[in-house]
């Protein structure tokens, strides 16, 4: 095999495991990277903010803070941190997670994020990525949930996660009214 050929198969493996997530960086990190990340927070009513002045700019209603959706989006954050992997399936599939959040809605959607140092950025570069953009602006969506998890040993340092969501559907029981026997002939 060529040489070439061997770089390029190197090359692509490196890449393919990045993809995959990968061990923590062995030894103590870097100063001035535990600094970084150390200084890197979240302060949800802030996100909040950001997130209804985008949505009220593009003639969208605002959305609230849900603490099940809180909670859902910090399990998917930590997973991501724990596996150093940037996927939606690090804390399992999306569609289980909502289901085992409890969370009844017919439109909710993730977007996740890495190695943003400020919210400002995270949302920034949710806005300019067009799949993450159309869930900021879900039209349904009335409430949400965001997170934050670092870890300065991983490859982004500090992981994101945003969940929006519509409001449950409401359920309708119908009355059968009281119960008539059947008459036979």
């Amino acid at each position: 095999m060529k040489r070439s050929s061997v770089l390029a198969l190197l090359a692509l493996s490196c890449l393919l495991a990045a993809c995959a997530g990968g061990p923590r960086q062995d030894g103590p990190p870097n100063p001035r990277t535990v600094e970084k990340i150390a200084a890197v927070s979240l302060d949800p009513a802030s996100a909040g903010r950001i997130l209804n002045a985008y949505r009220a700019s593009n003639g969208l209603g605002p959305v609230k803070p849900d603490p099940r959706l809180m909670a859902m989006a910090q399990r998917q954050a930590d997973a991501m941190a724990a596996q150093n992997a940037l996927s939606h399936d690090a804390g399992g599939s999306f569609g289980a997670r909502v289901q085992a959040a409890g969370i009844d809605s017919a439109r909710a959607a993730e977007n996740l994020g890495g190695g943003y140092f400020s919210t400002e950025e995270a949302f920034a570069g949710w806005r300019q990525s067009s799949g993450h953009n159309a869930n900021l602006l879900m039209k349904e969506a009335t409430r949400y949930g965001i997170a934050l998890a670092k870890d300065p040993r991983t490859s982004y340092g500090a992981w994101w996660v945003l969940v929006v969501a519509a409001d449950p559907e409401r359920r309708v029981t119908l009355d059968t009214g009281p119960l008539v026997p059947v008459q036979r002939r």
